[in-house]
């Protein structure tokens, strides 16, 4: 599961010329030109393709355990996440039919958020749900775990366990993070308007099949916030 350049494929000048379209079934985020995206001098069609594994039409399941070992790799601006999606979107487009992150790392063995290394350092675990893209939950169901010796230089156990009425992250055997559902996760997110989710199971959107994905990305424009340090040489982008 390697990444490539576009430009081995399309060659040198699709990355300022090009048009890339993603069908809108396929599309999981649309903003910031995610889906049609021409090329130009100043914007640029992405240089690196990402490479994903997925279950899709394979295996999908509702509540229990899933459990990953994995060894994670390292480079700046390298983005490895273990995360699961909804079969069938019931709800929704993204955030609406929810999304499960049960690890993603930054890469970088240098990248600093203040005093805290957010790089190889860090593994994070979300969940995503929400009515919008703008109106997403996550801050109230995001969990991060740092070691000193980081999740790059050797195998480390992810562990999801998701039932009808929480669901837990944990990174070899410590629990990183708990989420109630409580009174079900519009309360949570504390959003307005009428519940989408209303007269649905009390973790709704997390009531329904969820493929599991395993993915190496590059880049991107909010995973690698601009205020972060990268102390080996500046952001590129």
């Amino acid at each position: 599961m390697r990444p490539t350049l576009t430009s081995d494929i399309y060659g040198e000048k699709f990355l300022t010329s090009g048009r890339v379209v993603i069908p809108p079934n396929e599309c999981t985020q649309a903003e910031w030109h995610g889906c049609d995206r021409q090329g130009t001098s100043d914007n640029l069609i992405n240089p690196i393709r990402s490479a994903r594994v997925d279950t899709r039409e394979s295996f999908s399941f509702k509540y229990g355990t899933l459990e990953i070992r994995a060894k994670m790799p390292q480079g700046d601006w390298i983005w490895p996440a273990l995360w699961l999606m909804p079969k069938d979107s019931v709800y929704g487009g993204w955030p609406r039919s929810g999304a499960i992150t049960l690890m993603e790392m930054r890469g970088n063995r240098n990248l600093f958020n203040g005093n805290v290394n957010v790089g190889v350092e860090q593994a994070g675990s979300t969940l995503h749900y929400g009515p919008s893209s703008s109106e997403n939950g996550w801050p109230k169901a995001h969990y991060t775990r740092n070691e000193n010796l980081g999740f790059a230089d050797d195998f480390h156990v992810y562990k999801l366990v998701w039932t009808p009425s929480f669901i837990q992250f944990s990174v070899d055997g410590n629990n990183i993070g708990t989420v109630n559902a409580e009174k079900g996760f519009w309360a949570r997110g504390g959003f307005s308007g009428a519940n989408i989710w209303e007269g649905r199971e009390i973790m709704a959107p997390f009531d329904q099949e969820f493929y599991i994905i395993m993915n190496n990305a590059v880049g991107g424009v909010g995973f690698f916030a601009d205020g972060f340090v990268n102390r080996d040489y500046p952001k590129p982008w």
